[in-house]
């Protein structure tokens, strides 16, 4: 059976990825809606036709996790931790990477500051940038995505207080990519999965051929 996954990512695929987390029980069910944004209106509403800002897709889903599974198969870091691994990496796709930017960041200032003249105190701009993720369910839907929302629900623990169980509610957001954007892999999955509604979607019409005809009178 596959298995839906969650996949931090870099600019690019090259070299390990940074961070990934698979579902240990694949959602039951995804809530997905479509958000279409407000057209022209009026008196005239001659362009209720015409688009403006892109459709863009938001999924919710439940993601449950155990350690029961993993205790059984003598796993040791579910012993020590139980299931406190797969939500700090859950977690840390939600929350900027600062320890290495800020360094970079640091450098940067102080080289600046030490070749460029003396100016008045200012407020450093932080840099930092939340994780690049890709949502991938099925071979049809491989999708760059931002976390919404991620609402985290322990519920039993061990004598050490770790959490054995708990469901995780996610909220994500489609990424419309922009031809510009330098996210090469992002732009990738968003085609791909593209492609592949396109493709089911012509499919379709050989289920709905027939009916077609008798809805069109001749």
């Amino acid at each position: 059976m596959l298995r839906g996954a969650l996949i931090e990512y870099g600019s690019g695929l090259i070299g390990p990825i940074p961070n990934v987390v698979i579902f240990q029980y694949n959602p039951e069910q995804l809530s997905r809606a479509l958000q279409v944004p407000p057209r022209p209106s009026g008196a005239t509403q001659r362009e209720t036709t015409q688009a403006g800002e892109t459709t863009f897709e938001r999924i919710t889903l439940k993601a449950q996790f155990s350690a029961v599974n993993l205790l059984d198969e003598d796993k040791a870091l579910a012993r020590l931790f139980g299931i406190g691994p797969q939500l700090a990496a859950l977690e840390k796709m939600v929350l900027p990477s600062t320890k290495i930017a800020g360094a970079i960041g640091a450098a940067i200032d102080a080289i600046a500051g030490a070749v460029s003249p003396p100016s008045p105190p200012a407020q450093p701009i932080p840099r930092e940038a939340y994780p690049r993720i890709l949502f991938i369910w099925g071979p049809t839907r491989v999708l760059p995505v931002t976390i919404d929302s991620m609402t985290i629900v322990e519920q039993e623990y061990d004598f050490l207080l770790n959490p054995m169980r708990a469901d995780v509610d996610i909220t994500l957001s489609v990424i419309a990519i922009d031809q510009c954007s330098d996210d090469i892999v992002a732009k990738g999955a968003l085609e791909y999965s593209t492609l592949a509604k396109e493709a089911m979607a012509i499919a379709n019409l050989a289920n709905t051929a027939e009916q077609v005809v008798d809805l069109i009178p001749i």
